[in-house]
């Protein structure tokens, strides 16, 4: 721990003409105490790393000295990739390894190369979790990480929709974080399935590796998976008919793909146009074509034509 941390005080003072104490015992996490112990640790094994006193002062290594230790570690390679997603690296407990991944790239550019990650940071942030959510890290999400990066088998219990708790010994080939939502995609018995993070109940990691399917394809595996989720909840259809503006919008109220397959088999009925709309249920529908107010009529089912027409009744009363 002290090793790794020593490295990444020397990186830091060579990427920069001049650190104070309390920046360094900022970057690592530790008191400005011991960075002076450590300073004066690095004097001693030869480091020249001279301090200046006073207000103004700071750490600093003299006569240009460079370090040759910017070799990545393969944790620190992987991580690297991942630099543009802090809150994921923070979750998984990669954080650490990409910050000296990124110090070491830093170390072995060009001087006038040296800003580019903060330039790059200044200029551009990846936030996934949806608006109006409160981001939450599942407890085993670690642990998780760990056997996917490992190509370990981990012993799970699980709780399942209904709430049930199962057990099950899986092979977790990958992890994707969802409009703030993690899942794990892993193999079962032969079948790849998908899996909520935040419903592990119990995750032990075996010290067993799983030798890796080759043509597992993570992006694509997820892609079709989540479509067939998106297609299998759309078990109700509604008969709708559009104004040229409701048409327009329909796609930002509800299934994207639904509605657009819907709008190109519809049908030109009296200045709008007649459309059959998969939807989740009818109480979904009745809150979605609701915000579309007179610019959609909703033809079938009855049952939902009619909550539609009570509740524009209640409309034109309230409003006079």
């Amino acid at each position: 721990m002290r090793a790794a941390r020593l490295i990444k005080m020397v990186l830091l003072l060579q990427n920069r003409p001049s650190m104070t104490a309390a920046q360094l015992a900022a970057e690592l996490e530790v008191s400005e105490r011991t960075v002076t112990r450590d300073a004066l640790a690095l004097s001693e094994a030869g480091v020249p790393v001279y301090a200046d006193r006073g207000r103004t002062g700071g750490y600093r290594l003299v006569g240009g000295y460079r370090t040759r230790l910017t070799g990545l570690a393969r944790g620190e390679a992987e991580a690297l990739f991942l630099s543009g997603l802090p809150g994921a690296l923070r979750d998984m407990g990669l954080e650490d390894a990409a910050s000296a991944a990124r110090l070491k790239v830093s170390a072995a550019l060009l001087p006038s190369l040296r800003d580019a990650h903060e330039s790059a940071a200044r200029r551009f942030h990846l936030d996934a979790p949806g608006w109006y959510q409160e981001p939450e890290t599942p407890e085993l999400l670690a642990p998780l990480a760990e056997a996917v990066w490992e190509d370990r088998w981990v012993a799970a219990r699980y709780r399942r929709g209904d709430g049930e708790e199962v057990e099950r010994e899986l092979e977790p080939y990958g992890l994707v974080l969802k409009a703030g939502v993690w899942y794990v995609c892993a193999r079962s018995g032969s079948s790849f399935r998908t899996y909520r993070v935040d419903r592990f109940t119990a995750v032990a990691v075996g010290g067993e590796r799983f030798d890796r399917d080759p043509d597992f394809d993570l992006p694509a595996f997820w892609e079709e998976r989540s479509a067939e989720f998106a297609r299998s909840l759309l078990r109700a259809e509604v008969v709708v008919r559009l104004s040229e503006a409701g048409a327009r919008r329909l796609p930002y109220v509800t299934d994207r793909a639904a509605a657009e397959e819907a709008l190109a088999a519809g049908t030109a009925e009296g200045g709008r146009v007649r459309i059959v709309l998969r939807v989740e249920s009818e109480e979904v529908a009745f809150g979605q074509l609701l915000g579309l107010g007179p610019e959609a009529e909703v033809l079938a089912p009855d049952a939902l034509r009619e909550r539609c027409a009570e509740a524009a009744r209640g409309m034109a009363e309230l409003y006079g």
